[in-house]
């Protein structure tokens, strides 16, 4: 029988990344939070960020280096205009891709709002046996990768990567 980790503590660490939003209005943030609090996951750090790769980068990394810290949600940035700095600033620091996450979100936020899912640069990997989880800005993505994706799946992901 494969395990499903499915008793494992998820200790979260959220960043927005947004050159326009603070915490107030952060929906999408706040959004996530509520999301894993209903989980009875524990949310240990919220931050934001600028759409700078070097301040993304900085609070990724110290995460991935923090014991307690097993998963990173990043919200904002991945879309294509010339600010969206997240994708391609997390991309290089994954260990592992998990390609599966961006065709299924999209392939989701197809049925939802059509071909202009197609813009999305969603995707997940990991580090450092950290589970990372990057997600576009919009209430309603991150409502739809947080219930449909995330939350049914983030315990095996971090257990899989703690594994010996």
């Amino acid at each position: 029988m494969h395990p499903t980790h499915s008793q494992l503590p998820i200790r979260a660490a959220i960043l927005t990344v947004s050159d326009t939003r603070t915490k107030a209005d952060d929906r999408g943030g706040q959004r996530i939070q509520s999301l894993l609090q209903e989980a009875s996951f524990e949310l240990v750090d919220y931050q934001m960020s600028r759409d700078e790769p070097l301040e993304i980068s900085n609070h990724v990394q110290k995460w991935c280096d923090d014991p307690a810290i097993n998963t990173i949600i990043v919200t904002g940035g991945t879309g294509f205009t010339p600010r969206d700095q997240t994708y391609d600033t997390i991309l290089p620091l994954f260990e592992k891709e998990m390609m599966g996450f961006g065709e299924l979100f999209r392939t989701l936020s197809y049925e939802e709002i059509g071909p202009r899912a197609m813009f999305s640069r969603a995707t997940a990997g990991s580090r450092n046996k950290t589970a990372i989880y990057v997600l576009p800005g919009s209430t309603n993505a991150v409502t739809l990768a947080m219930t449909k994706l995330i939350l049914p799946t983030v315990q095996h992901f971090v257990g899989e990567l703690n594994r010996i």
